[in-house]
């Protein structure tokens, strides 16, 4: 039996100065968006100031673009990094890790928590809840983009993808809905006001070991100690993430010592018109950025994309690689 879609979208926005814009990048730009958004108007509860709020969502966003990268290149494509590390910084080519994007927006968590002395787990609690949105519209753009493909199935949703043979479970489909799924269960632990860390630790927790039956159903290309490499993180953060429900309910009721003390107590800062417009470029700088990244591994964007979008050719930007993975030629 097969399925009733044949997945002919277009995963190009437009072209700008010879570099592409892709849905599935804009889903990082709406979400770092939404992220800006949801401090501006709930950071009160946080004790968050304007600018505050600014220097949180940069960091984030930053932490999460370099995460989702850098644990691309180290865990997923190293065998092709390590030939050609000069492509690391190529986003336009693909090659973003979820894992990375929790890891890298925690880093830009804990750097905003130890420059303003805020409570680690009372932020990452309230942004959770963003997160878990974010993480479902990001993989609404993988399958706009058409990757990230499941097994072969014969159900009848199962989907006919550009780059793969058979009708397939769309499993970022599965994910995107599960990480939906998240999002009112959150709120209501949330707005029930439970120990510091356990909407963190359940954030995590369900996130990956849900992933887990997901990926089931996903193809993967490499390993990691024997286990799919997506697999090995999935088990290791859904650990951490019990851990953390763990040590938060242990110590519910404990006087409140999450805080990170910031290295000195910073005066008062006022935020004026010239500091303003520099946060205001540098963000905009960030949401712009994502749109040149293309979905799944590094990859011959023309000659992946070629088919669905006419006019891609090989530049300079967009060299002629082999299919990972294996060398550029």
């Amino acid at each position: 039996m097969s399925g009733p879609f044949v997945h002919q979208i277009d995963p190009v926005i437009g072209t700008l100065f010879g570099v592409h814009l892709w849905w599935y990048g804009f889903a990082y730009t709406a979400g770092f968006l939404v992220l800006y958004l949801a401090l501006r108007r709930n950071g009160t509860e946080l004790g968050l100031a304007r600018v505050q709020a600014y220097d949180l969502a940069l960091l984030v966003s930053v932490g999460t673009l370099l995460g989702g990268r850098l644990v691309e290149v180290a865990f997923y494509e190293w065998p092709f990094y390590g030939h050609y590390p000069h492509l690391i910084p190529a986003l336009w080519l693909g090659g973003m890790a979820t894992h990375g994007l929790l890891l890298g927006a925690i880093a830009g968590i804990l750097l905003f928590c130890r420059m303003h002395g805020k409570s680690f787990l009372a932020v990452t609690d309230a942004l959770a809840i963003p997160a878990a949105f974010i993480l479902a519209f990001g993989r609404i753009g993988n399958f706009v983009d058409g990757q990230i493909v499941g097994s072969e199935t014969s159900v009848w949703w199962a989907v006919k993808f550009p780059d793969a043979d058979g009708f397939r479970h769309p499993t970022v489909l599965y994910d995107g809905i599960k990480n939906l799924l998240l999002v009112p269960l959150l709120v209501y632990v949330y707005k029930r006001r439970p120990p510091e860390g356990t909407v963190t630790g359940l954030f995590l927790f369900l996130y990956a070991f849900l992933r887990i039956g997901v990926d089931v159903f996903r193809v993967y290309p490499t390993s990691l100690l024997g286990l799919a490499t997506g697999q090995a993180l999935n088990i290791v953060t859904s650990i951490l993430g019990l851990a953390l429900l763990a040590w938060s309910w242990a110590r519910r009721g404990a006087p409140d010592d999450t805080a990170v003390a910031p290295r000195a107590t910073p005066p008062a800062r006022v935020e004026n018109q010239r500091g303003r417009l520099r946060r205001d470029l540098a963000f905009a700088a960030l949401l712009a950025l994502p749109l040149v990244i293309p979905s799944d591994w590094t990859q011959d964007v023309p000659e992946r994309y070629g088919k669905r979008h006419p006019g891609l050719q090989h530049s300079t930007l967009y060299p002629a690689i082999a299919r990972w993975p294996n060398p550029p030629l």
